[in-house]
């Protein structure tokens, strides 16, 4: 499910971040079809033209920090 959307993402980030760099970009297929503020603007844009499920919402930037999470849990001892 968006495999091949963000798989564009990944592959032409370098390029995007040139044009994009900061900002929410909508991608469908492999084509940017919008470029916003944020991702509350991006929803709200792209959900009047595109089928829910169809498109990624991806802020552009370097690196991988904003499509990477990382989740911690605490340690439990049982004694």
């Amino acid at each position: 499910m968006l495999d091949k959307e963000f798989q564009y993402y990944l592959d032409n980030q370098e390029k995007l971040v040139k044009i994009y760099n900061g900002r929410t970009i909508v991608i469908a297929g492999e084509k940017v079809v919008g470029d916003y503020n944020n991702s509350e603007e991006a929803y709200l844009a792209s959900k009047e033209k595109f089928e829910l499920g169809t498109f990624l919402i991806q802020k552009c930037t370097p690196g991988d920090e904003d499509y990477t999470q990382y989740f911690y849990t605490p340690r439990v001892t049982f004694a």
